[in-house]
């Protein structure tokens, strides 16, 4: 899924070309990405755009009127931006945002259509699942989130509610920067330990930011993805810790994962796999020496 570094990126590329600009025509190629009836999605033809922004993971582009198309891309959804008279894309496209001066295409991959579109008239803040900017918090608003709720760090930092733009690819990241189990809870941190876990995650969303950024240069990105050339832990099962040469380990859930190393961040203890560990039993490594 798209978070923070992705979609501010996505929200750069998409100011630079749309504000100021009229959307001519909005062509629902799967109508069952329109998540809203009222206003009318025909309300957004023919306003110009007035600004673009992020909420959380949304992307919200906002016109004349007081009306804002508000996106959410979910795990497979992607933008596509073509400039006029280009061919468009086929396969995947969810709708079609024809601007006078080209189209920005919502495409999503596989079938399970997650990705959404809202028309909301007025303030589009009612999206919003309430997260802390973790760019914008102090140390103390940031302790004073995560102090909410008794959650893994994982869980917690993946919470839209407790912080907004944070999912599964940059939480692994974030806490192996902070030398952090993912499976701690926020209640057991100390204040040196919260500390750290802020830092972390201001230093990790600011550096894949502007990689992102300069990866793109000038050009709309087109390689929106979890798994990134350079990431410390997140997508690289079995490869080495760039810290400590450790292989990564992993804890697959559902459609998700967890990778860390558990040198760095678990004191050398190898986490307990839900589906793996309970196959195994007693074979089941108790530490990263058994495995090396």
């Amino acid at each position: 899924m798209p978070e923070l570094p992705d979609v501010s990126v996505y929200v750069e590329h998409l100011a630079r070309r749309t504000a100021g600009r009229r959307l001519e025509r909005l062509r629902l190629v799967n109508p069952f990405v329109l998540r809203t009836a009222v206003p009318p999605i025909s309300a957004a033809e023919g306003r110009t755009v007035t600004g673009v922004r992020r909420i959380g993971k949304r992307i919200v582009i906002s016109l004349e009127g007081d009306l804002h198309l508000v996106l959410h891309l979910m795990i497979a959804g992607r933008l596509h931006w073509q400039e006029r008279g280009a061919k468009g894309k086929g396969r995947g496209t969810l709708a079609a945002f024809e601007l006078e001066n080209g189209t920005l295409l919502f495409t999503e991959a596989g079938t399970k259509r997650r990705a959404s579109i809202h028309l909301v008239a007025g303030d589009p803040s009612a999206v919003d699942p309430g997260g802390l900017e973790p760019m914008d918090a102090s140390l103390a608003q940031f302790a004073e989130r995560l102090a909410r709720e008794n959650h893994t760090l994982k869980r917690a930092l993946t919470d839209p509610r407790l912080f907004s733009g944070i999912g599964n690819a940059y939480s692994d990241e974030i806490l192996h920067r902070a030398r952090l189990s993912p499976v701690a809870l926020t209640s057991s941190l100390s204040p040196g330990e919260t500390e750290r876990l802020w830092r972390a995650t201001r230093e990790t969303l600011a550096l894949w930011t502007e990689r992102l950024r300069k990866e793109a240069g000038d050009a709309f990105p087109e390689k929106v993805t979890a798994f990134r050339e350079g990431m410390a832990v997140h997508g690289r099962h079995g490869d080495p810790c760039p810290v400590c040469g450790s292989p990564v380990q992993r804890i697959v859930y559902a459609e998700n994962e967890t990778n860390y190393c558990a040198r760095c961040q678990t004191g050398g203890r190898v986490l307990a796999d839900r589906a793996l560990s309970r196959l195994l039993k007693k074979s089941w490594p108790r530490s990263i020496d058994e495995l090396e």
